[in-house]
């Protein structure tokens, strides 16, 4: 449907359609793949680089069977947005009818205003008359969904009796004695589970282990980088740098001797011709200065060269330049700032006003300077330093408005003073002083060679055809590669561990063709990855060996619980302790709304046992999420009955309410029979 059309010429639009090819289909309905790929790429644009095509393509999705889910929902119980109820629902919309295009001289959004700017639109800005019918269709869907979630949440509610239930869950309480014998005292090989029972158990809980399909993969990744040999050249390099060199002029007809780094009056220009780095003026404090050559590189004397060292992705050679004391500030302040600033201040004040509360200010801090942090917190209005005690650390000069900078580098470590500038009043404490250094630095970054590149090419190339003849993990083992194994895979997922986003892996291993055990090589932004299919698994029931991880715990805590509980028939709590060398413990104020006993963890059934024992009675043995129990109630208090329990019941009705619109929602997907061909296409 489309309401500004409607508005206009009286007749809805359907944005949807059938194609020859679908994207999906929901509930019979086929979502053409024309018009979702016009909506991922309207959605892409929006996002830009902070989404991936396939994130975006899963929340269009999302959006589609959400609309076409409950859209048939509306249609069957009648629920509609007829001609006289849209504009009330564009009136509703903050986002336009506080718009000054649409309202009146009084503020108040005009109907006649907005009708003439669509139409204006229609005629004139096809694409943006779009863009409106696009954000329209978003207007009446959530004007829909309102409707049909409020009816829902009208015949959610809560009686008494509910209210009545919960005050007890969380007021009865239960003093207990128990004994645990935790599930671990027996170890897993004392118990054997066998694939029979864990095929019976998935039968019986096919809802839990009802699978979609995935693919199981192994891959090596092969890093393109610089090799020894490349490194060793890259030294090679810079060490002929250093010192001066003979190079022949044709124009000249002689040879001309060219400075080094270590001799040359043009740093700069040396820098900046030999260095894949720019030469950089910048004055540096020791703690700037690379961690494992730090020492080294600050303490070199002007004109001194150090190198080459290897530094990140570089080798580098180093000369000092020069050396400045006291070139860098630590310092703390609190801005104080007024009415017409360049500041923000917290309360409007006059610039009098701002200025008694910084010499207020001045005076405590004189008196206390342990209180400045406190302070800062407390009134200074920069957002940029007020939470961490108004400090700001390594300033250069220059950096910061020059009243500020004049006064952090005239005045000596430990001095507060208040000086003003055009962002108000700062009380400024000089807090440390750092000498500083200047380097001109030669990088070079260590990439591979033409020859490194061709040699990984054939290795990969090399692997990939003896995988495919040979076994996979023993060729791997031979070349002394990592092999890492990525299991279930779904047919959307881009991201694969250790490889970042490789979508054409997924859809490889997705394609009808690839068969289990294919390998194939792909190349990547950083190398080549080789990758073999190890295993499919269908939509559907989960087999025995896919769902043993889980299947297997819960099977044996079963037969450890029955093997205590046999060993155990007939023995008292005291014996019970005794005989398994545990100790009775005691827990107190149990309820049923937190039912974790302290020392055991969350146990809801034996909380349960516990709070329909009486006083001093003893319980059989209890099989708990944690292990075996037997318990004796010492004290149990049941909360007095209340007049009224309406408080509890509405209550219950709001959490009732909040939680009714996801989980009707989830229960009407869970019910659409959706066909999603999504990972064929994207």
């Amino acid at each position: 449907m489309a309401l500004f059309a409607f508005v206009i010429s009286g007749v809805f639009t359907n944005n949807g359609g059938t194609g020859k090819t679908t994207v999906g289909e929901i509930n019979g309905e086929s979502i053409s793949r024309q018009d979702f790929a016009f909506k991922v790429e309207n959605m892409s644009r929006r996002y830009g680089a902070n989404a991936t095509t396939l994130q975006v393509v899963n929340q269009v999705w999302n959006q589609e069977v959400r609309n076409i889910v409950l859209e048939q929902q509306f249609d069957e119980l009648g629920i509609n947005i007829e001609k006289d109820q849209i504009l009330n629902v564009v009136r509703a919309n903050p986002g336009i009818s506080s718009n000054p295009n649409f309202q009146n001289e009084a503020g108040v959004f005009d109907e006649g205003k907005f009708i003439e700017f669509i139409a204006d639109m229609k005629a004139n800005n096809p694409m943006g008359y779009e863009q409106w019918k696009m954000q329209e269709d978003v207007l009446i869907n959530a004007s829909k969904e309102q409707s049909y979630f409020n009816l829902i949440k009208a015949g959610v509610g809560a009686t008494l009796k509910e209210g009545e239930l919960a005050y007890h869950l969380e007021n009865d309480k239960v003093d207990i004695r128990y004994v645990q014998i935790p599930y671990n005292t027996i170890p897993d090989s004392a118990v054997s589970v066998t694939t029979k029972e864990v095929e019976a158990y998935i039968k019986k809980h096919e809802k839990e282990f009802t699978q979609e399909s995935s693919r199981d993969i192994r891959y090596v990744f092969f890093e393109e980088k610089a090799s020894d040999a490349d490194i060793e050249e890259v030294k090679s390099e810079l060490n002929k740098l250093l010192d001066q060199s003979v190079e022949y002029n044709q124009s000249t007809k002689a040879n001309d001797t060219i400075a080094g780094f270590r001799t040359t009056n043009d740093i700069a220009d040396f820098v900046n011709r030999n260095s894949d780095v720019k030469y950089d003026t910048t004055f540096v404090t020791k703690a700037q200065l690379p961690t494992a050559y730090a020492d080294t590189l600050y303490n070199l004397s002007v004109g001194e060269v150090f190198g080459p060292y290897k530094d990140g992705a570089f080798y580098k050679l180093s000369r000092m330049v020069a050396k400045k004391e006291g070139g860098s500030v630590k310092a703390s302040h609190i801005l104080i700032s007024y009415d017409g600033t360049g500041a923000q201040p917290k309360e409007p004040r006059t610039k009098e006003e701002a200025e008694t509360l910084a010499e207020d200010l001045l005076g405590q801090v004189k008196a206390d300077p342990s209180a400045f942090a406190a302070l800062a917190l407390e009134y200074s209005e920069d957002p940029g330093s007020a939470t961490r005690g108004g400090t700001y650390d390594n300033i250069p000069e220059g950096q910061m408005v020059p009243e500020f900078n004049d006064y952090i580098f005239d005045n000596k470590i430990g001095s507060i003073g208040l000086v003003e500038t055009d962002f108000g009043f700062h009380i400024i404490k000089v807090e440390d002083k750092y000498d500083v250094v200047q380097l001109a630095t030669i990088a070079r970054e260590l990439e591979p060679s033409e020859k490194t590149i061709s040699d990984l090419f054939n290795q990969t190339t090399t692997f990939e055809m003896t995988s495919m003849e040979g076994d996979f993990q023993e060729v791997a083992k031979e070349g002394d590669y990592m092999v890492r194994p990525v299991n279930k895979l779904s047919a959307l997922d881009e991201n694969i561990p250790g490889l970042g986003n490789q979508r054409t892996i997924v859809q490889w291993a997705y394609n009808p063709n690839t068969e289990v055990g294919a390998v194939k090589r792909f190349g990547t932004t950083s190398g080549y990855v080789v990758v073999q299919l190890t295993g499919k698994r269908s939509k559907g029931l989960a087999t025995a060996k896919d769902a043993s991880a889980s299947v297997l715990p819960i099977l044996r805590k079963q037969k450890k619980a029955a093997l205590i509980k046999e060993q155990n028939s007939g023995k008292s709590l005291e014996e019970l302790a005794s005989s398994n060398n545990v100790s009775v413990k005691g827990a107190s104020e149990l309820t049923m709304k937190n039912p974790s006993i302290l020392g055991a963890g969350r146990e809801p059934k034996v909380v349960g046992v516990a709070m329909g024992l009486s006083q001093g009675e003893e319980s059989n043995l209890i099989e708990g999420e944690n292990g075996v129990y037997k318990l004796s109630v010492s004290k149990k208090a049941i909360a007095p009955s209340l007049d009224n329990y309406a408080t509890y019941a509405n209550t219950e009705k709001t959490l009732n309410r909040n939680r009714s619109t996801f989980a009707a929602y989830s229960a009407l997907e869970e019910m659409a029979d959706i066909e999603d061909y999504r990972s064929e296409i994207y």
